[in-house]
């Protein structure tokens, strides 16, 4: 059943053992909100990370929120966030009733500290870095910039979970860290996020906020463990006369699954689902890939090794190599971006368009999130060249040798 083509962004890490756990679940609805997983996900990550505390939430935007209306930032401050990025994260400051100011990327697709001090002001009260793709910012100089101007840093580890810069583990750098179990990200429960910091008062203040929230319910708790059924299905008949594809579009229209992004954050606005407390069925989910974030990663690595050995650099231009990434997915910049990924639908494989807008994802009214059109020309480029391949673990040297055809001749 997880014979599975080559497909980018539908939860590309779900194995056999992940979908029996889902088909398990579901018939244990009084464990789905309340339970010992919450508990054990999150002393995974503060063992894990060495921290004070780690605060689980039903997703990584609601894991950022939580940090920002807890830092008691004054109503429209400012803070430093890079173009070329989701929606979900300049989503979060506004919603706090911060200020987002974007800062244009350097060569690693992170955030430019050149761009950043001119862009930074008297109301600069915080920075948000972000690790794209999983490929570290250069955090000695980010943390040295943060000082400097007396700035709190909050790590975006979204893409990042097990990254390192120069030994160090990613997310431990800053005040705080947000991590996601989004659907396709290092670990995935299809929903869910983590806050971490080794500073008590704040940890403290993100508990309380936390303890004030929800639990998601019983009928959105469904819809993620039908997602990963529903996923594991339409994979496995994704290339029978299209009955995968069939399936995929009647559950989303049935609405029997929910999307990662939600039409109203397209348009600025808080979606009532976000934030809400972390279900306990999710992080039995998070728990059992957990467990095996060594392995998924140094496949990831090795994958990107291919890549890198296989793919010519006068074709396409490369990611950066830096030590210590686990590359998410692996980015090429390339004016084909668009074509490429129509000749590889062609041929049945589902390439990715991380980030093929400067503010992700398409229709994102940049007026409703504070981006003035033209503020970060790099990562406006960058976005319209952006093509993503995958380095999921189950990726197989046959299908890598598929998607590297590609780009020859």
């Amino acid at each position: 059943m997880f014979s599975r083509p080559i497909h980018i962004g539908l939860s590309p890490n779900i194995s056999a053992d992940d979908y029996w756990l889902a088909v398990k679940s579901l018939f244990t609805p009084w464990s789905w909100k309340r339970g010992k997983s919450i508990e054990k996900v999150e002393n995974w990550f503060k063992d894990h990370f060495e921290v004070h505390l780690a605060i689980s939430f039903n997703a990584g935007r609601s894991a950022l929120l939580a940090i920002l209306e807890s830092l008691n930032l004054e109503k429209n401050s400012e803070v430093l966030v890079q173009a070329y990025t989701c929606v979900a994260v300049p989503n979060s400051v506004v919603w706090a009733g911060l200020k987002p100011i974007y800062v244009d990327i350097d060569e690693t697709l992170n955030l430019d500290i050149a761009d950043a001090e001119r862009k930074l002001t008297l109301r600069t009260k915080a920075l948000i870095v972000q690790h794209t793709f999983g490929i570290p910012s250069d955090m000695d100089k980010l943390v040295a910039f943060a000082k400097k101007h007396n700035l709190l840093l909050i790590e975006d580890c979204a893409h990042a979970l097990g990254g390192t810069y120069k030994n160090k583990l990613l997310g431990t750098f800053g005040e705080a860290a947000f991590f996601s179990f989004g659907r396709d990200k290092i670990v995935s429960s299809v929903f869910g996020g983590m806050a971490i910091t080794n500073n008590k008062n704040l940890g403290t203040k993100i508990v309380q906020y936390r303890e004030g929230l929800a639990y998601p319910s019983y009928l959105w708790i469904l819809r993620q463990l039908l997602h990963v059924l529903i996923s594991g299905w339409a994979l496995a008949l994704y290339q029978m006369a299209g009955a995968g594809k069939l399936i995929l579009y009647l559950s989303q229209k049935l609405k029997l699954v929910s999307m990662p992004v939600y039409f109203k954050e397209i348009l600025g606005r808080q979606p009532a689902d976000f934030p809400k407390a972390y279900p306990n069925v999710l992080a039995s989910l998070a728990l059992w890939q957990l467990d095996k974030l060594p392995a998924m990663n140094e496949c990831r690595r090795q994958i990107a090794k291919y890549y890198f050995e296989n793919i010519k650099p006068s074709k396409v231009k490369l990611p950066v190599k830096v030590s210590g990434a686990v590359y998410l997915r692996y980015n090429l910049l390339t004016n084909r971006a668009d074509e490429i990924r129509w000749q590889a639908k062609k041929q049945g494989m589902i390439l990715g368009n991380w980030y093929h807008h400067t503010i992700d994802p398409k229709g994102v009214i940049w007026a409703k999130v504070g981006y003035p059109e033209g503020s970060c020309p790099r990562a406006e480029a960058v976005a319209a060249t952006s093509l993503n391949l995958p380095t999921y673990p189950s990726l197989t040297k046959t299908q890598m040798q598929q998607i590297v055809s590609l780009f020859k001749g």
